[in-house]
């Protein structure tokens, strides 16, 4: 393909866009003013998401609505035609089959098979009787491709001028405004000239954590959703909830725990993507097209999601990521759990602090403070130190003896980041 077929590609894409938008934006019924076909066709779709209404009613409603507003209304009569509506705003997602015991994703090579390879477990559901219910999936992966997303909210003039905020009308006054201060995003801009010099490419956090989206605590399901942050937005939009992008969910009565990399796989293959770039997105703010690239910063989450995802161990000998097996806990005599008490290493050398025994743990603390490991000597270290052990719930953890084992690594795996 010649690079002006490319274009006629790109342009089209564009053009069947823009046309989706012009009738999107036609008023509900002649003479309406205050409500779109959008507007409310998305309103009514949320209403079936959060009440869990069937295609069949939600279609028998759209019908009876439409009939009590004037004629030549746009409402649709179906659910189908509601979806492929909706659908060409981009909002795609997949609905990925997993292993019960998180061991793989049923795609790649996986795509056909009916068992898990590495613990023989059934790929459908097993029903009271005993008997599988071949078509229904044990466990679905909900993932929603950022991509596409991405090349839309460029396709807005507004939202696309929203990108670039960081570097035409940001303050540049030496304070902490917004992430593009920081020195993380320095850091990048210097080691990757070419990517600090298209103030269009995405700066992104990752965050995710779980929780119980029932209201009875009793129950044990649990839902992990993965979100990405555009930090390339000001930093009154950055934090709204329609700019935070979810990625994946991952549901069912066990959290992914350790095994969450396994989830991790599509959205890591399409960040790498990014990071490569993507040819030919349309710029609808300088009427251009570009290659869009974009670079994951870091990750938000509390300590047990961090030791998820990064695989550094958060609790017992060696659960501190900066200290390492220079941890130095001490375990309570009465109550059996595990105090960080040398805390007193990061004051100046001659503070008093050091030398006091009694108002602490009986012991002086004149040692140096441990230095973090850079990013490569925790990869050696890992890499040295980690046994190749597989995903999955029939296998839990490495052969140690377990987290209070004081000679154990202090990772449990290397992390699908690397």
């Amino acid at each position: 393909m010649d690079g002006s077929d490319e274009e006629d590609e790109f342009s089209s894409e564009c053009n069947d866009f823009k046309e989706f938008v012009e009738d999107a934006n036609k008023p509900l019924y002649p003479g309406c003013v205050r409500f779109t076909k959008l507007s409310v066709l998305v309103k009514l779709y949320n209403l079936k998401a959060k009440h869990g209404m069937s295609d069949a009613a939600y279609s028998d409603w759209l019908i009876a609505f439409g009939e009590h507003l004037p004629e030549g209304n746009e409402i649709p009569t179906s659910v189908y035609e509601a979806k492929k509506t909706l659908g060409a705003l981009g909002m795609d997602y997949r609905k990925i089959h997993a292993c019960p015991n998180d061991c793989i994703l049923y795609r790649k090579q996986y795509t056909d098979n009916v068992n898990c390879p590495t613990c023989g477990v059934s790929r459908w559901k097993v029903g009271k009787n005993s008997k599988e219910r071949e078509g229904v999936p044990a466990k679905v992966l909900w993932y929603f491709p950022p991509i596409p997303r991405f090349k839309r909210m460029f396709q807005s003039t507004k939202t696309s001028s929203s990108l670039t905020w960081h570097a035409t009308d940001r303050r540049k006054d030496g304070l902490m405004r917004h992430p593009a201060d920081a020195l993380t995003w320095k850091s990048v801009d210097e080691k990757w000239p070419e990517f600090g010099l298209e103030s269009r490419n995405l700066r992104l956090a990752l965050s995710s954590d779980g929780f119980n989206p029932h209201s009875s605590l009793s129950s044990k399901y649990s839902c992990w959703p993965v979100i990405l942050v555009n930090y390339n937005l000001p930093p009154w939009l950055c934090m709204k909830r329609k700019y935070m992008m979810l990625t994946l969910l991952i549901s069912g009565p066990k959290q992914p725990g350790n095994d969450i990399d396994v989830y991790l796989e599509p959205l890591i293959e399409d960040l790498k993507v990014l990071w490569e770039g993507v040819k030919g997105v349309y710029d609808a703010c300088s009427n251009e097209y570009f290659t869009l690239k974009a670079v994951l910063f870091w990750t938000i989450n509390d300590f047990p999601a961090y030791g998820n995802l990064s695989g550094s161990i958060v609790k017992g000998y060696n659960a501190c990521p900066i200290c390492l097996e220079k941890t130095l806990p001490k375990r309570l005599v009465h109550g059996g759990k595990m105090a960080y008490m040398r805390h007193r290493r990061w004051k100046a050398r001659n503070h008093p602090y050091r030398k006091q025994r009694a108002a602490f743990d009986n012991h002086q603390e004149l040692e140096a403070a441990p230095v973090p490991l850079s990013g490569e000597e925790v990869l050696k270290r890992m890499e040295e130190e980690v046994l190749s052990w597989p995903f999955g719930k029939k296998h839990p953890s490495p052969p140690y003896k377990g987290d209070e084992d004081e000679n154990r690594p202090c990772w449990k795996k290397k992390s699908i980041f690397f």
